[in-house]
């Protein structure tokens, strides 16, 4: 018989990219009127997934690309990173 072993649930670095790219995608996809939403989401699930203080910066950078103030974008994420328990 052969011996199982289970895989590890610990994402690699390039899961994790993979995931952050996902979700700038994500908020680069946002038309007027859900730019602020979907940056809020996209966070949120960032921060849930342990990678969102090294994608911050990433998320900031689309937010504004859609159409967002710095500071708007800023304060959405810090938004983002309390809801999920963490710091910005």
């Amino acid at each position: 018989p052969r011996t199982h072993h289970p895989t590890t649930t610990t994402p690699t670095a390039t899961s994790t990219a993979q995931h952050g790219q996902g979700l700038i995608q994500f908020v680069l996809a946002a038309h007027e009127g859900q730019r602020n939403t979907r940056l809020f989401w996209a966070a949120c699930r960032a921060y849930e997934n342990g990678i969102g203080p090294d994608l911050a910066d990433a998320l900031a950078d689309a937010a504004v690309r859609t159409g967002l103030t710095e500071r708007e974008a800023r304060s959405t994420i810090a938004s983002a990173a309390r809801m999920s328990g963490q710091r910005p």
